[in-house]
């Protein structure tokens, strides 16, 4: 350790010696490359044009003229003057010097765009990198990404955060569905188990009195009730992700939809000692599945029943806005929490953590309830407070 920290500043200056040893080779590279466009300039004009270049000149940009003079002698000789057309010489030189810059800033440019291209992806491939190393491992960002990179490095840190809560859910969500499939399946056993040994008394003792045989068939079909209960809460548990649930919308008399919902549940309210109270418009109309959506009230009007105090009333009401309709469906039992009102919603989620208890389901019914709702363009939310649970939905009117 003593022996890095001594070769620390002296890698420091490494670093340094090489960069610039690669910016002295890049600066000869370009004298070369401009040493080797003149020199090809030159060859071109004195030996492929042999000369050409030089008659052009001469003839567009110097003036020759001829001038007699005499000699000491008295001999008269003809003189041969030049002198350059400078008008002409100014317009070429500006000439070639807008077309120079046009080609020096079209290589600048194709440079520069080739050079950006270049570093775009070694910056892309860079980052790319960085991400697997962050989400494969166990580092933290600030030691995966650069500080130039700490938007990214913050933006990489929530999403792998949403995708380790996502998969705690899941797992969550799996270990409970799995351990109610455990305990319904032990569940099963105690019912059947009843069922077979009172049948198999009755079948035994022909001669058994009415009165207990009477007994007996009571006690087998309660076990039978209970039997299709378990089965029917095992068969949802499977059936939740085998469906696809896709709307088929149309007008609903919600009114008359209640009233015979209110029917269907006269024996199982009968047994509570619980009433319903339905203060609903009778031309009260909703834009729906009727399907569905009567399933998502079934759902919460058994759960209000299931949860009531004996002997309770359940009210069921519904208020209008401009764009939306909103139903209400009240029930008087023991206030939940607000720790499991908030995993109300969830899949596989039961107020009795019990199995000993007849109330509730699999934990299904009000998932499903809220993810129709959400389908639909609305919202389910639940409250509990002084033993009275009240459910919202709010479902669009068109």
């Amino acid at each position: 350790m003593k022996i890095l920290s001594i070769l620390k500043p002296f890698g420091g200056v490494v670093i340094k010696l090489k960069n610039k040893h690669s910016q002295l080779i890049r600066m000869i590279r370009i004298a070369f490359i401009v040493m080797i466009i003149c020199y090809g300039l030159y060859y071109l004009i004195d030996r492929v044009l042999n000369g050409t270049f030089a008659d052009w000149f001469t003839s567009n940009f110097i003036n020759t003229y001829y001038e007699p003079y005499e000699t000491v002698d008295g001999i008269m000789k003809t003189a041969v003057n030049s002198e350059l057309i400078w008008y002409k010489l100014k317009i070429l030189l500006l000439s070639l010097s807008v077309i120079g810059v046009i080609l020096v800033s079209v290589v600048i440019l194709a440079t520069s765009h080739f050079y950006a291209n270049k570093k775009v992806r070694e910056t892309v491939t860079n980052i790319s990198q960085m991400m697997q190393d962050y989400m494969a491992g166990d580092k933290e960002a600030t030691k995966v990404f650069p500080k130039e990179y700490a938007e990214i490095s913050s933006q990489m840190l929530e999403i792998k955060s949403t995708m380790q809560h996502h998969e705690q859910t899941l797992r969550d969500e799996a270990n409970r569905k799995n351990d109610l499939i455990v305990y319904l399946t032990h569940d099963l056993k105690t019912p059947l188990t009843s069922v077979i040994g009172y049948l198999s008394l009755l079948d035994e003792a022909t001669d058994m009195p009415s009165e207990q045989k009477n007994k007996y068939i009571g006690i087998a079909l309660d076990k039978s009730h209970r039997l299709e209960k378990l089965i029917n809460e095992l068969f949802e548990i499977t059936r939740y992700n085998l469906q696809q649930i896709e709307l088929e919308k149309e007008s609903i008399d919600l009114y008359y939809m209640l009233v015979q919902m209110t029917d269907e549940f006269y024996p199982l309210l009968q047994t509570h000692g619980n009433t319903i109270d339905l203060e609903v418009k009778e031309d009260t109309v909703l834009y729906g599945d009727p399907i569905k959506l009567a399933r998502v009230f079934n759902n919460i009007l058994k759960n209000a029943i299931a949860y009531s105090y004996p002997d309770t009333e359940i009210k069921i009401w519904t208020e209008k806005t401009d764009m939306d309709l909103v139903l209400y469906f009240r029930n008087k039992g023991r206030t939940i929490p607000p720790r499991k009102l908030n995993a109300i919603f969830e899949k596989f989620f039961r107020l009795d953590e019990a199995r000993t208890t007849n109330t509730g389901g699999a934990g299904l019914g009000l998932a499903i309830a809220k993810e129709i709702v959400t389908l639909h363009q609305g919202t389910i939310t639940a409250e509990s407070q002084n033993e009275w649970t009240t459910f919202c939905i709010t479902l669009p009117l068109n």
